[in-house]
């Protein structure tokens, strides 16, 4: 089945839930554009690869990570491609023990579910309890790939404008890692 690529939010919204209308409604108020593909849902990155053939881009994986007391979140970045080695990580930021943020976390703070978990989830980050982890790799890139929130579309969106204007809304940073991947 061919994708189709559509640019800016759906015509026509039935269906959609709110968490991913929020992310049209903030995309469109900061002027970032976007292109954008529905599709199955994709739980996986190999289920991403024809939406990466459609928009012509590389979806990142979105990893939520939470310390010991699950008392602080990270949302590591990284490319879709690169084996996560939680060891390596845990090292580049000096956190003794990393772990998975369970469902329940992931839609407190992000509004989003296991396999959907993006930065586009920071903007409903109020409380500023995540913290944005950047593979270094993902910066080299034009574009970036992410859900809006629900992993049955996804949206190529500048890279700059991503780490720019976006993030500057949700008065949020980016702490860039380097990861090798290799396990």
């Amino acid at each position: 089945m061919q994708l189709e690529v559509q640019t800016g939010r759906p015509k026509d919204l039935a269906g959609r839930e709110e968490k991913e209308i929020a992310v049209y409604d903030v995309l469109d108020k900061l002027g970032i554009s976007y292109e954008r593909v529905d599709h199955e849902a994709a739980h996986t990155m190999e289920a991403c690869a024809p939406v990466e053939e459609a928009l012509q881009a590389k979806v990142c994986k979105n990893l939520l990570l939470t310390n010991s007391k699950h008392s602080f979140y990270y949302l590591l970045m990284m490319p879709g491609d690169k084996a996560f080695v939680t060891k390596e990580l845990s090292g580049a930021i000096g956190c003794g023990h990393l772990s998975f943020a369970e469902p329940s976390e992931m839609e407190k703070v992000l509004h989003c579910t296991p396999g959907s978990a993006s930065v586009f989830g920071l903007m409903n980050d109020e409380e500023d309890f995540v913290e944005l982890l950047v593979d270094r790799e993902l910066l080299k890139e034009e574009y970036l790939c992410a859900h809006p929130c629900k992993n049955t579309s996804t949206l190529k969106v500048k890279t700059k404008d991503v780490f720019g204007k976006f993030l500057k809304a949700t008065k949020h940073y980016k702490t860039e890692v380097s990861l090798k991947g290799k396990g």
